[in-house]
């Protein structure tokens, strides 16, 4: 059974710092791109960041370009996302999701497998 289950989030002001995990277990972790969205409050879900598991590219939403950081431990099975200078208007709910696909990793239905998600509040 696969499971991803993230870590991490919590409140932060303005300017700070938070970083995510995502750890992966019930999958060949190192077969699996990798990605994170977000869905703030009374929106859809957002693409954030992806790590692919080939290649090792990464690619991010125009939005969070230059202040997230997407990394991966394959001996860990885990996905992390570093959040620099966070903005209020990061506050969403974080989630991680696993894909076998080498393409359309920016959409939802790119993914096989999803997280429950981690709650990122930044405050003003």
């Amino acid at each position: 059974q696969v499971q991803l289950v993230e870590s991490g989030g919590g409140l932060v002001q303005a300017g700070g710092s938070l970083r995510l995990s995502c750890a992966a277990s019930g999958l060949t972790f190192s077969r699996h791109s990798m990605g994170w969205f977000r869905q703030a409050a009374g929106k859809e879900r957002e693409f954030v960041s992806y790590t692919m598991w080939i290649g090792g590219s990464h690619y991010y939403a125009d939005s969070v370009k230059g202040r997230f950081t997407i990394s991966r431990d394959n001996a860990k099975n885990t996905v992390y996302l570093q959040m620099n200078s966070l903005k209020p208007e990061d506050t969403a709910v974080y989630y991680c999701a696993a894909s076998t696909s080498l393409t359309t990793l920016t959409m939802e239905r790119g993914y096989d497998h999803w997280g429950q998600g981690t709650e990122v509040t930044v405050s003003s």
